[in-house]
């Protein structure tokens, strides 16, 4: 059997100009992961990531862990160095679901004064995106010229199930692969694995945490999921503070 070992990135910088890239604690919590696993004896035969900055970021702090005997094999792709950038992990763009739910439902659904974008408190970031999410899932929410980064529910839905039926069938045989993404990916994986109702997926959305680790099975026209998730590196008392969500 082989394994899928999915890290969603560190926390990202919130609020700030730039969001896609990692926050000093950000940078910590990935930094405490490898650090973990390097005590463990925890290595891999192959790292990817998305083409986000917080994805690669966060890969650049765990490509150590990849056997240097993996690093330097020459493979059926003809790679050498890890990891390989795949925008097919990228997350959802959020920002577009917000501004189509602010100007098309937010007054209808109790948002009094409808708020401006962008949106800085945090609470009420998550409140809109929620009801944003649920329109989206729904087939609700239709972008205008300025959303251009604007994807579709069942378009990222099946880019996320082929990019992960896309690693099943390349790394076989006890392979071990290690994918630095997002939490909406995550989500979609497990739905790929467990078969939930999208409802049940963009809700796992919500509960990955920062540099959380989750882990798929797979071989012999088996796939099962093992962990969701976990944070190992950050569950001693001095360390549980640097658990975040966003």
């Amino acid at each position: 059997m082989s394994e899928l070992i999915l890290v969603r990135h560190g926390q990202a910088t919130f609020g700030a100009d730039t969001y896609d890239q990692l926050s000093e604690l950000g940078f910590e919590q990935v930094r405490a992961l490898a650090a973990h696993w390097r005590e463990t004896g925890e290595t891999f035969d192959c790292l990817y990531c998305g083409s986000l900055r917080r994805q690669r970021e966060t890969a650049g702090e765990l490509r150590g862990l990849v056997r240097e005997d993996a690093r330097e094999r020459k493979d059926a792709q003809k790679e050498r160095d890890w990891p390989r950038v795949d925008a097919a992990f990228n997350e959802y763009d959020g920002d577009p679901l917000i501004r189509s739910y602010l100007r098309d439902f937010a007054a209808d659904e109790g948002f009094d004064p409808v708020p401006e974008w962008p949106v800085r408190d945090w609470k009420l970031f998550q409140r809109l995106f929620e009801a944003a999410a649920a329109k989206w899932i729904a087939g609700a929410l239709e972008p205008l010229g300025e959303d251009g980064d604007f994807e579709r529910w069942p378009d990222f839905q099946r880019r996320v199930h082929l990019a992960i039926e896309g690693i099943m069938a390349r790394h076989t045989g006890g392979s071990r692969v290690l994918v630095a993404t997002s939490g909406g990916v995550i989500a979609l994986a497990l739905q790929r694995v467990l078969r939930h109702p999208d409802s049940a997926a963009i809700a796992t959305n919500w509960m990955v945490h920062n540099s959380s680790v989750s882990r798929i099975r797979y071989g012999g026209g088996r796939i099962s999921l093992m962990q969701f998730n976990a944070l190992p590196h950050l569950e001693r008392p001095e360390t549980q503070s640097m658990i975040t969500y966003r």
